[in-house]
Protein backbone atom coordinates (compact mmCIF):
# COMPACT_ATOMS: atom_id res chain seq x y z
CA UNK A 1 0.00 0.00 0.00
CA UNK A 2 2.82 2.42 0.90
CA UNK A 3 4.50 2.04 -2.51
CA UNK A 4 1.24 2.61 -4.42
CA UNK A 5 0.46 5.75 -2.43
CA UNK A 6 4.01 7.00 -2.78
CA UNK A 7 3.83 6.46 -6.55
CA UNK A 8 0.79 8.74 -6.67
CA UNK A 9 3.20 11.60 -5.95
CA UNK A 10 5.29 10.89 -9.08
CA UNK A 11 3.81 13.83 -11.05
CA UNK A 12 4.57 16.17 -8.13
CA UNK A 13 8.16 14.97 -7.93
CA UNK A 14 8.58 15.28 -11.70
CA UNK A 15 7.25 18.84 -11.56
CA UNK A 16 9.57 19.69 -8.68
CA UNK A 17 12.59 18.29 -10.54
CA UNK A 18 11.65 20.44 -13.53
CA UNK A 19 11.13 23.50 -11.29
CA UNK A 20 14.49 22.95 -9.56
CA UNK A 21 16.29 22.64 -12.89
CA UNK A 22 14.69 25.81 -14.28
CA UNK A 23 15.19 27.70 -11.02
CA UNK A 24 18.89 26.80 -10.88
CA UNK A 25 19.38 28.09 -14.42
CA UNK A 26 17.23 31.22 -14.42
CA UNK A 27 16.30 31.91 -10.77
CA UNK A 28 12.64 31.82 -11.83
CA UNK A 29 9.87 29.27 -11.55
CA UNK A 30 7.44 29.84 -14.42
CA UNK A 31 3.66 29.97 -14.13
CA UNK A 32 3.32 27.46 -16.96
CA UNK A 33 4.81 24.93 -14.56
CA UNK A 34 3.42 25.87 -11.14
CA UNK A 35 -0.19 26.52 -12.09
CA UNK A 36 -0.71 23.11 -13.79
CA UNK A 37 1.00 21.46 -10.79
CA UNK A 38 -1.48 23.22 -8.50
CA UNK A 39 -4.46 22.27 -10.68
CA UNK A 40 -3.27 18.65 -10.96
CA UNK A 41 -2.93 18.37 -7.19
CA UNK A 42 -6.42 19.74 -6.59
CA UNK A 43 -7.91 17.56 -9.35
CA UNK A 44 -6.04 14.48 -8.16
CA UNK A 45 -7.43 14.96 -4.66
CA UNK A 46 -10.96 15.51 -5.96
CA UNK A 47 -10.74 12.33 -8.06
CA UNK A 48 -9.12 10.27 -5.30
CA UNK A 49 -5.80 9.81 -7.09
CA UNK A 50 -3.70 11.21 -4.24
CA UNK A 51 -3.88 10.25 -0.55
CA UNK A 52 -5.50 13.53 0.57
CA UNK A 53 -9.11 14.65 0.35
CA UNK A 54 -10.23 17.61 -1.75
CA UNK A 55 -10.65 19.68 1.42
CA UNK A 56 -7.16 18.79 2.60
CA UNK A 57 -5.76 19.70 -0.83
CA UNK A 58 -7.41 23.13 -0.76
CA UNK A 59 -6.21 23.68 2.81
CA UNK A 60 -2.69 22.64 1.81
CA UNK A 61 -2.69 24.95 -1.20
CA UNK A 62 -3.86 27.87 0.92
CA UNK A 63 -1.41 27.16 3.71
CA UNK A 64 1.51 26.67 1.32
CA UNK A 65 0.61 29.92 -0.42
CA UNK A 66 0.21 31.79 2.86
CA UNK A 67 3.47 30.62 4.40
CA UNK A 68 5.46 31.52 1.33
CA UNK A 69 3.57 34.78 0.76
CA UNK A 70 4.72 36.10 4.13
CA UNK A 71 8.34 35.62 3.02
CA UNK A 72 7.51 37.08 -0.41
CA UNK A 73 6.06 40.19 1.28
CA UNK A 74 9.29 40.53 3.26
CA UNK A 75 11.33 40.31 0.06
CA UNK A 76 12.92 36.99 0.99
CA UNK A 77 11.16 34.82 -1.60
CA UNK A 78 9.97 35.19 -5.17
CA UNK A 79 6.46 34.91 -6.56
CA UNK A 80 7.21 31.61 -8.29
CA UNK A 81 8.28 30.17 -4.94
CA UNK A 82 4.90 31.14 -3.47
CA UNK A 83 3.02 29.36 -6.26
CA UNK A 84 5.31 26.34 -5.97
CA UNK A 85 4.51 25.99 -2.25
CA UNK A 86 0.79 26.27 -3.04
CA UNK A 87 1.16 23.48 -5.61
CA UNK A 88 3.02 21.27 -3.14
CA UNK A 89 0.31 21.92 -0.57
CA UNK A 90 -2.39 20.88 -3.04
CA UNK A 91 -0.70 17.50 -3.43
CA UNK A 92 0.10 16.79 0.23
CA UNK A 93 -2.47 18.70 2.30
CA UNK A 94 -2.14 21.21 5.11
CA UNK A 95 -0.19 19.48 7.89
CA UNK A 96 2.31 17.96 5.47
CA UNK A 97 2.98 21.23 3.67
CA UNK A 98 4.06 22.65 7.05
CA UNK A 99 6.55 19.80 7.42
CA UNK A 100 7.79 20.26 3.85
CA UNK A 101 8.13 24.03 4.33
CA UNK A 102 10.15 23.46 7.51
CA UNK A 103 12.27 20.76 5.85
CA UNK A 104 12.91 23.03 2.84
CA UNK A 105 13.98 25.83 5.18
CA UNK A 106 16.45 23.55 6.96
CA UNK A 107 17.76 22.12 3.67
CA UNK A 108 18.14 25.66 2.27
CA UNK A 109 20.00 26.75 5.38
CA UNK A 110 22.36 23.76 5.11
CA UNK A 111 22.99 24.53 1.43
CA UNK A 112 23.81 28.17 2.18
CA UNK A 113 26.10 27.23 5.07
CA UNK A 114 27.93 24.68 2.89
CA UNK A 115 28.29 27.21 0.06
CA UNK A 116 29.70 29.82 2.42
CA UNK A 117 32.08 27.31 4.03
CA UNK A 118 33.37 26.35 0.58
CA UNK A 119 33.94 30.04 -0.22
CA UNK A 120 35.58 30.69 3.14
CA UNK A 121 32.85 33.16 4.07
CA UNK A 122 31.03 31.41 6.89
CA UNK A 123 31.96 34.14 9.36
CA UNK A 124 30.53 36.78 7.01
CA UNK A 125 27.29 34.81 6.75
CA UNK A 126 26.92 34.65 10.52
CA UNK A 127 27.84 38.34 10.86
CA UNK A 128 25.19 39.41 8.30
CA UNK A 129 22.60 37.11 9.84
CA UNK A 130 23.26 38.56 13.29
CA UNK A 131 23.08 42.09 11.90
CA UNK A 132 19.71 41.33 10.31
CA UNK A 133 18.41 39.86 13.56
CA UNK A 134 19.56 42.89 15.58
CA UNK A 135 18.05 45.27 13.02
CA UNK A 136 14.75 43.42 13.09
CA UNK A 137 14.68 43.36 16.90
CA UNK A 138 15.64 47.03 17.25
CA UNK A 139 13.38 48.49 14.56
CA UNK A 140 10.70 45.80 14.23
CA UNK A 141 11.42 46.08 10.50
CA UNK A 142 11.37 42.56 9.10
CA UNK A 143 12.05 43.58 5.51
CA UNK A 144 15.22 42.31 3.88
CA UNK A 145 17.55 45.16 2.87
CA UNK A 146 18.70 45.53 -0.72
CA UNK A 147 21.89 43.75 -1.68
CA UNK A 148 21.36 40.43 0.08
CA UNK A 149 20.58 38.59 -3.16
CA UNK A 150 17.15 37.42 -2.07
CA UNK A 151 15.12 38.77 -4.99
CA UNK A 152 13.57 36.46 -7.57
CA UNK A 153 14.85 38.51 -10.50
CA UNK A 154 17.11 36.32 -12.67
CA UNK A 155 19.68 39.07 -13.04
CA UNK A 156 19.73 39.96 -9.36
CA UNK A 157 22.97 39.57 -7.52
CA UNK A 158 24.00 40.75 -4.11
CA UNK A 159 26.84 43.13 -3.35
CA UNK A 160 29.36 40.29 -3.69
CA UNK A 161 28.08 39.15 -7.09
CA UNK A 162 26.24 36.05 -5.83
CA UNK A 163 22.89 34.89 -7.13
CA UNK A 164 20.08 34.03 -4.70
CA UNK A 165 19.45 30.45 -3.62
CA UNK A 166 16.97 28.79 -6.01
CA UNK A 167 14.16 27.84 -3.60
CA UNK A 168 12.88 24.99 -5.80
CA UNK A 169 15.97 22.95 -4.91
CA UNK A 170 15.34 22.87 -1.14
CA UNK A 171 11.60 22.50 -1.86
CA UNK A 172 12.32 19.37 -3.92
CA UNK A 173 14.70 17.94 -1.33
CA UNK A 174 12.36 18.78 1.56
CA UNK A 175 9.44 17.15 -0.25
CA UNK A 176 11.47 14.01 -0.98
CA UNK A 177 12.57 13.87 2.65
CA UNK A 178 9.06 14.20 4.08
CA UNK A 179 7.46 11.82 1.56
CA UNK A 180 10.32 9.35 2.00
CA UNK A 181 9.82 9.35 5.75
CA UNK A 182 6.14 8.58 5.24
CA UNK A 183 5.06 11.73 7.06
CA UNK A 184 2.28 12.21 4.51
CA UNK A 185 0.21 9.41 6.03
Amino acid sequence: MYTRELLSFTPLIAGLICAATIDMRSRRIPNWLTLPMLAAGLAGAALGHVPVSAGQAWMGAGLGFGLAFVLFALGAMGGGDVKLMAAIGAWVGGPRVLLIFAAAAVVGMVIVICQQMARGRLGELFHRSAALAVRAAATRDLSVPEGLGLSDEPSSVDALGRKPLPFAVPALLGTLLILGLGAWR
